[in-house]
């Protein structure tokens, strides 16, 4: 049975012992629920793995109280140091060169010698984390390939009885996974789009590469980052982007003025505002997988998001979304 701990300072308590001990607790960040394990403890992680149906050549996320601490496990260099400075704690993890003492788990990294960490700004999870004392390796806590949650209730859908506890501290703010940049080589790349925007970064760093997500199939293939497999954040109804008229069997995404027609709708922001849409992102597709089913819809028709500030997080994962399942 898995517990539901309350937000406050028993529940933080109860949950950082449960973490020290190797099990395994959701807890909320300001992007999505993450799906915590002891980074130091194989076993932890491997059972992070074994929960979700994750693929083990998937690397995790090492979430840290600080910047120092995440510091002492990766070699920082000055452009870390800086973007360091300028968004964490924030939804921003850094891909950068493990230590030789790195005590966290080589299965976190799925056997690289990067590692991808990260300091949230959610406070009952920098609370976790500092009561831990330890890494916490994070995964969004849903089952793999499937819509990331943002409450305690989406966690619940997916991996209750498969985990010890959630810590419940209510909606994410963000919404979407934190962006990820590699650091570690020459030239910074932008592995996966998220709650930091790429015009942000670059105002700090100068430009920055864009790298390639990995089809579905490739399991041979050694991934960077989280976030990289083209299918990824997937309901079950299939998903079709960039549409400009809705069929009688299908449900809406909407942006903006929706368009006419289909079973049902969820609008991710009537302004057309890419933050508020990317904090109803996951929502609306959980929604609409659920309720358009019910209503006989045989799939979902997304409107155009544009590419600028969030919106490319967004299509991001609505393109993984819509991808074709494999692997």
């Amino acid at each position: 049975m898995t517990e539901i701990l309350p937000a406050d300072k028993a529940g933080v308590a109860r949950a950082a012992a449960m973490l020290r001990r190797g099990a395994l607790v959701a807890f909320g960040t300001e992007t999505v629920y993450g799906l915590g394990g002891d980074a130091t403890n194989a076993e932890a992680v491997a059972a992070i793995f074994h929960a979700k149906g994750r693929p083990h050549f998937n690397p995790l996320i090492c979430h840290y109280p600080s910047s120092d601490s995440a510091f002492r496990h990766v070699v920082a260099n000055e452009r870390a140091l800086r973007v360091a400075d300028a968004f964490w704690p924030g939804p921003l993890t850094l891909v950068l060169p493990r230590r030789p003492d790195c005590p966290v788990a080589l299965l976190t990294s799925a056997g690289l010698d990067t590692l991808a960490v990260r300091v949230p700004a959610q406070p009952v999870a920098m609370a976790l984390l500092r009561e831990t004392g330890r890494p916490v390796a994070a995964p969004s806590a849903n089952r793999s390939g499937q819509v990331s949650p943002t409450s305690a209730q989406h966690v619940l859908d997916g991996l209750a009885g498969r985990i010890a506890a959630v810590l419940d501290s209510g909606p994410c703010k963000v919404g979407v996974e934190s962006t990820v940049l590699d650091l570690s080589e020459r030239d910074p790349v932008l592995l996966r789009p998220g709650g930091v925007t790429v015009e942000d970064l670059e105002a700090c760093l100068g430009p920055i590469q864009r790298g390639t997500p990995h089809a579905a199939g490739q399991a041979g293939e050694g991934l960077r980052s989280p976030g990289m497999m083209v299918s990824h954040y997937a309901p079950d109804l299939p998903v079709r982007l960039n549409a400009a008229t809705v069929a009688d069997d299908e449900a809406l995404l909407a942006f903006g003025p929706p368009l006419p027609g289909g079973r049902c709708q969820f609008q991710l922001s009537a302004s057309g505002d890419t933050i508020e849409a990317a904090g109803r992102l996951f929502e609306g597709l959980r929604w609409l997988d659920a309720n358009g089913a019910r209503l006989g819809a045989r799939g979902i028709a997304v409107m155009p998001v544009p590419d600028s500030g969030l919106g490319l997080a967004i299509n991001d994962r609505l393109q993984r979304a819509a991808a074709p399942r494999g692997g």
